[in-house]
């Protein structure tokens, strides 16, 4: 029996999607603080405020492009739809990058909690760190290339959890470790710290606020996004900003700037905040110091590890949405049973990622420095281009749905635009330029990605001959069942027959697959199965065969005919099925069917019953055919 494909399915409600979120944008304080800090120094809290700020700004308009068009892909589908193919490209290949990106460092990371969650230091040297990280990815592709995994059953446990001892953190921090004066001194620059320094830190400062792509890519799958998705996201980066300052500033109390360098971006760069627990030693009894360490290791190991896998799950999605519009290879648009997602595209992210840790531990002795500043690169281009992506959807697309609308707005030639946008495009697109000209990484890391990116989409378009800045719409893409090497098109007289055979042949173009197009002439009981059609019959049936066998010749598809005479049509077609090895059926259902009790005809409904391959059934809206 042939079975359905389920797809992305809308299963994340409020409280799910607030956990992806609270996870994803948390998660990155487990990385960036370190980074941050080594640079910011004591002006680290305000570092993190401003971009925290700058990233709740850059929200509004994610809100509002995702609930307008709630699509996987994030901000490369709004981009693409505001400006063209090549610009959602460029932006979604940016944004692919940076899902790397969070998966190497996070894998990264963990060893570094591990080991000092079970005091085992050694796991925190090179080349164990780099060793286990590489392996947790592979495991991690392993498991998703097994099985789809369910984001809104482990993510809500793991974020309260690390909501909990974050909270514990805090409240401890506040009332042991924070130090107002301190922070007032550390305002100042840093002895050797200058204007150049704060440059270098506000793009790793990035970094800290992670995951706001990973949410945009479920708006397929949440419930009413337009009005879950604004009020989850609202909240989950609200509360990590201020989470996120508070703990920074606690840090810098404990750990303050001396000599141009603090210890929480030296001796803790890699585990900021077990640095932090670390410090309560001789404010509170050693046990609960010890405790609290191994409370905020474990938070720390979960939490990245889930980070990692949400971001296989958001390159995933987002390699779907750019294969889908003729931007990367077909492979990666196609849906499996078992992973959901394309399995190649799971390898080759998983592969990738790894590629950067190993090329972080040789080009740049492990600093995680090396890969946030390539982050800082391709985030900024799509904070930017996502923002000037709303701007022009309202003027070109006034009438649009728009479930949530970024306010305040001013009126430009009588459209009114969201202000939000209007001001942090500019300043996304500064930030992007001190990135580039004060990290060699962004500058040449991101720079040769975005070379390799455009070579991969021009090769794609030509071999799809497709322009540069044509728009692809997305053809509904196949189960990855088999590879659809032979099509089996049982043809009916008229209309159907020839939008079937149509439909096979464009999908055999894509694959290079062959076309079978097979009229089933039922012979009534009262007359012999074998013998000469009616002449009328005969006349119809040759015509209608030749007419497939044109139609393939003008696409380049091989289109086989013949006739089959049978008592009934649906044993016919699931033998002819079986004897020729088909990988996939064609069916049209007329409409006229759904008038009655049943949604498919009798002989639609006996293939999908007993048909040994993949069936794809066809139906047409009530009047198409009428004529």
């Amino acid at each position: 029996m042939a079975r359905k494909l389920r797809g992305f399915e809308r299963v994340l409600d409020a409280p799910a999607l607030f956990a992806v979120a609270y996870g994803e944008i948390a998660s990155s304080l487990y990385i960036a603080l370190g980074i941050v800090a080594a640079q910011a120094l004591g002006l680290t809290p305000l570092v993190l405020l401003l971009t925290g700020a700058l990233f709740f700004v850059v929200s509004l308009s994610y809100a509002e492009g995702t609930t307008a068009i709630p699509e996987a892909g994030g901000a490369a589908t709004f981009v693409r739809r505001a400006f063209n193919d090549l610009a959602g490209f460029v932006t979604g290949w940016a944004l692919f990058l940076d899902f790397l990106i969070v998966m190497a460092l996070s894998a990264l990371f963990v060893p570094h909690y591990l080991g000092e969650t079970i005091s085992a230091p050694s796991l925190r040297e090179p080349p164990w760190d780099a060793g286990i990280a590489c392996a947790l990815i592979a495991a991690i592709a392993g498991v998703r290339l097994v099985r789809r995994t369910r984001l809104h059953l482990g993510s809500l446990a793991v974020a309260l959890l690390d909501l909990v001892v974050q909270g514990v953190l805090l409240m401890l921090g506040v009332a042991f470790l924070l130090s107002p004066e301190v922070l007032v001194e550390g305002l100042g620059f840093a002895s050797g710290q200058d204007w150049g320094d704060l440059a270098f830190a506000l793009p790793l400062a990035m970094l800290a606020y992670t995951g706001l792509e990973t949410v945009a890519n479920l708006a397929e799958e949440t419930r009413e996004p337009g009005r879950t998705l604004p009020r989850s996201l609202f909240s989950g980066i609200g509360l990590v900003v201020v989470v996120t300052v508070l703990i920074a500033s606690i840090g810098l109390s404990a750990y303050p700037a001396e000599g141009g360098k603090t210890a929480l971006g030296e001796e803790w760069l890699e585990a900021p905040l077990v640095g932090i627990a670390a410090a309560f030693e001789g404010s509170l009894p050693s046990v609960l110091v010890d405790v609290l360490r191994i409370a905020v290791g474990i938070s720390g190991v979960l939490i990245l590890v889930a980070a990692a896998t949400t971001s296989v799950s958001g390159i995933t999605r987002l390699t779907y949405s750019l294969a889908e519009h003729g931007s990367l290879p077909r492979e990666f648009a196609r849906l499996e049973r078992r992973a959901l997602v394309s399995s190649e595209a799971i390898l080759l992210a998983a592969a990738l990622a790894i590629a950067l840790i190993l090329v972080t531990e040789v080009a740049a002795d492990g600093d995680p420095a090396f890969l946030a500043s390539i982050y800082s690169f391709g985030v900024l281009i799509a904070f930017t281009a996502a923002q000037l992506a709303v701007i022009r959807l309202r003027m070109r697309e006034p009438t649009l749905a728009r479930p949530y609308r970024a306010r305040p707005n001013v009126s430009i030639r009588g459209v009114p635009v969201p202000l939000p946008a209007l001001v942090g495009a500019p300043l996304t697109a500064g930030i992007w330029v001190l990135a580039m000209l004060t990290h060699e990484g962004a500058r040449y890391g991101g720079s040769l990605w975005l070379a390799a990116g455009l070579v991969v989409f021009v090769a794609v378009r030509r071999s799809r001959r497709r322009g540069l800045l044509e728009h692809v719409a997305p053809v509904e893409e196949l189960p990855r069942g088999a590879e659809f090497l032979r099509i089996l098109v049982p043809m009916k007289l008229g209309d159907i027959g020839e939008e079937m055979v149509a439909t096979a042949i464009a999908l055999a173009k894509d694959r290079g697959a062959e076309v079978e197009a097979l009229t089933v002439v039922r012979v009534p009981r009262r007359f012999p199965l074998e013998g000469p059609l009616p002449p009328d019959v005969a006349a119809r049936v040759d015509a209608s065969l030749e007419e497939a066998r044109l139609l393939g010749e003008d696409h380049g598809v091989e289109v086989r005919t013949g006739v089959v005479r049978a008592r009934s049509i649906g044993h016919a077609i699931v033998e002819e099925a079986q004897s020729r090895d088909t990988d996939l059926i064609i069916l049209g259902s007329s409409p006229r069917w759904r008038r009655q009790s049943r949604f498919f005809s009798p002989t639609v409904d006996f293939v999908l019953r007993r048909a040994p391959c993949e069936v794809l059934v066809v139906t047409f809206p009530e009047g198409v055919l009428e004529s």
